[in-house]
């Protein structure tokens, strides 16, 4: 996704969560981040052996300030859509599972067993790091069947749902 933070582009992505350890990339480079959440947007951070407190605030707009050792950070989010990956890596047959790329909550399921879908049309959203993210199709096809349902937890890589 990118975020611009005081008017500067970042592209960020998080390559994986486990607990409270995150793994993020920025910019093309990784940082191993814990993070520990408290009440009201308060968390506590250790990022390169370094620690910081930060709070966050969402405002009606969808934006947030992020506030950290007395400085404020305007942060705005862009591309928060994600397309599910294929259970493989090959481009050249078509996959019959969708998997999930990040542990997550399901808020909803946007298609039933046997609707048609096409590339790009939502297929859930998830909730992840107090986000919530539209995964949408890969490619059009016909669903078999659906492995989760509203508020199950759901692990990378886990299989959400089949295609016919």
């Amino acid at each position: 996704m990118k975020i611009l933070v005081d008017n500067k582009l970042r592209e960020v992505e998080l390559l994986s969560k486990e607990d409270n350890n995150l793994q993020v990339a920025a910019n093309g480079k990784t940082y191993d981040i814990d993070v520990v959440m408290s009440e009201n947007g308060f968390c506590s951070i250790i990022c390169d052996g370094r620690s910081y407190n930060a709070e966050s605030v969402k405002h009606a707009n969808g934006n947030y300030t992020i506030t950290t050792n007395f400085r404020n950070f305007d942060i705005e989010l862009f591309n928060t859509h994600r397309n599910i990956r294929k259970s493989s890596d090959s481009d050249n047959v078509l996959q019959s599972n969708m998997t999930s790329p990040m542990p997550g909550k399901i808020i909803k399921v946007c298609v039933e067993l046997g609707s048609q879908v096409k590339k790009g049309d939502a297929l859930f959203v998830v909730e992840a790091m107090k986000m919530q993210n539209t995964y949408m199709a890969t490619r059009d096809g016909e669903i078999a069947e659906i492995l989760v349902k509203e508020g199950d937890a759901v692990a990378k890589d886990q299989a959400l749902l089949s295609f016919k």
